[in-house]
């Protein structure tokens, strides 16, 4: 199977998933939802600006997956149990329980989040062992694994 590999402009960083999917969704709604307000502000933000906690309340909703997936492989390769604002490894768990779709087509990023798993067993198993969450990730990891 021939990897994906996305193109992305050089500047892509200092532009908002709004700017590159070139979708707005017009002004953000009163009274909504928490998730509902902040997933249309953060829509609005340049991506060099995202944090964990951003990147997994997008991901966790399947929003902006060309563009977020790859600063998420960023951050989980610096930390693959970086943490958002709900546990340790939440945005592992946003990442691997993300829309298949994607990673049918990226499979490069799909290849590469594989890897990064593999490499940080020992860490993922260690944070299981003492949480039911990194329970999770290790059976969520086992779906990913069929995708491709």
């Amino acid at each position: 199977m021939a990897k994906a590999k996305t193109k992305f402009e050089n500047n892509w960083l200092l532009k908002s998933l709004e700017s590159l999917e070139k979708e707005y969704w017009g002004e953000i709604p009163k009274d909504e939802s928490y998730l509902i307000t902040t997933c249309h502000e953060l829509r609005k933000k340049q991506l060099k600006e995202f944090d964990t906690e951003d990147l997994r309340i997008m991901i966790g909703q399947d929003i902006g997956l060309k563009y977020l997936i790859p600063l998420a492989l960023k951050t989980l390769e610096k930390n693959i149990l970086a943490e958002g604002d709900f546990y340790e490894g939440d945005l592992l768990k946003a990442v691997l329980t993300s829309n298949s779709a994607y990673w049918k087509k990226e499979t490069e990023n799909w290849a590469l989040m594989c890897e990064l798993y593999r490499n940080k067993i020992l860490e993922i198993e260690r944070d299981a062992a003492e949480y039911d969450t990194g329970r999770k990730i290790l059976e969520a990891y086992e779906e990913f694994k069929k995708i491709n």
